[in-house]
């Protein structure tokens, strides 16, 4: 069975950082592209940021250089360090393991950045 656990949200002031995690269960993690996406309610869901096999890192332009996603192997887990957060980073945060044409989903976590 393949679960993505997502944990790390939280309530932050304008200016903080957070550090989210996804470890993974029931998948081969290491061949895996993990993604993060994030939802704010009445928006579609978007794609944060990418990280493939080798390491290769991408991030949609409105969070370069404030986030970092790094993936650890052996814990078979992802991470999304967000600094310099902002209220419109406000959404929940899902994690997405990447073996196109299948795609596994974590159940996500509440970011709310807020004074």
């Amino acid at each position: 069975q393949v679960r993505l656990v997502e944990s790390g949200g939280d309530l932050v002031q304008p200016g903080g950082s957070l550090r989210l995690s996804c470890v993974a269960s029931g998948i081969n993690f290491k061949i895996a592209i993990m993604n993060w996406y994030r939802q704010a309610p009445g928006n579609q869901r978007e794609l944060v940021a990418t990280i493939t096999t080798d390491d290769n890192t991408n991030y949609v332009d409105s969070v370069k250089g404030r986030f970092t996603i790094s993936r650890d192997n052996a814990k078979r887990t992802v991470y999304l360090q967000m600094n310099s957060l902002k209220p419109e980073d406000t959404a929940v945060y899902y994690c997405n393991a990447d073996f196109t044409p299948q795609n596994y989903w974590g159940q996500g976590t509440q970011v709310t950045v807020s004074s």
